[in-house]
């Protein structure tokens, strides 16, 4: 059985919780409800499964191989802390229908008000099924609104990864 994860950051929570559980599909479900019944006073029922459930994805700990997509996206922006919002309420949106592994935000140290944004998904299939996704079309719309300068996408094919 493929491994699994839930990460509390990605769940609605007032509290700031950081847990992570990676395991076994069933194994992560049951401690993920322990954890929401013993630390955020759900009770464990069908709907907390059902949404615990909706919350799993591929674990982030599953190396970059060769064969994988890597999208980065260059943008120009003096609204940064909007954009960084935006992203977790694309996160938010998309849910399970998230196929990216993984993501970067980063500042460019040498151009002011450049940011950096790079993006695995398991395959380009992966990464366009993301794009296809109805938050993502919404997330890419609301994007280039706080963009100084139409946002720059290079898709790649991994050819080599080095360690």
């Amino acid at each position: 059985m493929a491994r699994k994860m839930l990460d509390c950051r990605e769940m609605p929570s007032e509290s700031g919780c950081t847990l992570t559980l990676i395991g076994e599909e069933d194994e992560v479900l049951r401690a993920g409800a322990a954890h929401a019944v013993d630390v955020h006073g759900h009770t464990d029922n069908q709907e907390l499964r059902d949404g615990l459930r909706a919350g799993l994805r591929e674990p982030v700990d599953t190396p970059t191989t060769v064969g994988t997509f890597v999208q980065l996206i260059e943008l120009k922006t003096q609204r940064f802390d909007d954009v960084a919002a935006l992203d977790d309420q694309w996160a938010k949106a998309i849910g399970d229908g998230r196929t990216a592994r993984w993501a970067i935000r980063a500042a460019d140290r040498d151009r002011a008000d450049t940011y950096l944004e790079i993006v695995e998904f398991p395959s380009y299939e992966a990464a366009t099924a993301n794009s296809q996704n109805p938050a993502t079309s919404d997330f890419a719309d609301r994007l280039a609104k706080l963009c100084d300068e139409e946002p720059t996408f290079r898709n790649l094919d991994v050819q080599g990864v080095m360690t």
